[in-house]
């Protein structure tokens, strides 16, 4: 039966109209992005074939050009419609965490890197920079590792803050897997990090480990 012929409290726009988009499902938040099905599929239908066939709704946000666009009612225009929409919240995320004189709140720090590294195949690890004033300066990623380990250098990280004419910094690394669990090598490279920042007088503020959710090393007395 196509959507449109569902009763009206069923129907995904109706229900996000009414009641916000958190009641939705993802495939009916997919259905939504997807506008329309296939043969024989309505959009609800098609959106839950896509996150069977990918695995979750993280891995089909993530998936190259060539995977998305050969999936059954997906196709380059599709794609760039999902990117550019993934650039906008990734936009938006970076907007809010300048609201004010200093950053927003750690929740928004949270979504903005999430946005930035959640759905990553492989660990990456980056330094958000900021002022005296805890102001944004700018985020960078500065190393890329396995899908289960980064090489970080100190050297590298006191340089590039530096360069940025930082007063403090957060850092932030994912884990692909999602789970944001910090391991013994995070404590000990914060650790190290911490030192050599010390020595140039930048603050760190905090390491997060991006995951679902993600996890705040200070909030944790890591650091």
């Amino acid at each position: 039966m196509p959507i449109t012929d569902w009763p009206a409290t069923e129907r995904p726009r109706e229900r996000l109209l009414a009641r916000g988009p958190a009641s939705l499902s993802d495939a009916e938040l997919l259905a939504i992005f997807l506008r329309t099905g296939v043969s024989g599929r309505s959009a609800v239908d098609l959106a839950r074939d896509l996150l069977s066939h990918f695995g979750s709704i993280s891995a089909l946000l993530s998936a190259s050009r060539t995977e998305f666009s050969k999936a059954r009612g997906l196709g380059d225009a599709k794609f760039c419609q999902l990117q550019a929409v993934l650039e906008l919240a990734r936009r938006h995320f970076a907007e809010e965490l300048r609201v004010g004189p200093d950053i927003a709140s750690p929740q928004a720090v949270f979504r903005f890197l999430q946005a930035e590294l959640d759905g990553e195949t492989q660990e990456v690890f980056g330094v958000l920079y900021l002022d005296n004033r805890h102001r944004v300066l700018g985020f960078e990623r500065l190393f890329f590792g396995t899908i289960d380990q980064a090489a970080v250098h100190p050297r590298e990280v006191v340089r590039a803050v530096m360069r940025h004419n930082a007063a403090a910094v957060i850092l932030a690394h994912n884990h692909p897997s999602g789970v944001a669990e910090p391991s013994s090598a995070d404590r000990r490279i914060t650790e190290r990090l911490r030192d050599a920042l010390n020595l140039i007088d930048v603050r760190l503020l905090d390491h997060v480990v991006v995951g679902r959710p993600c996890i705040s090393m200070a909030e944790r007395g890591l650091l």
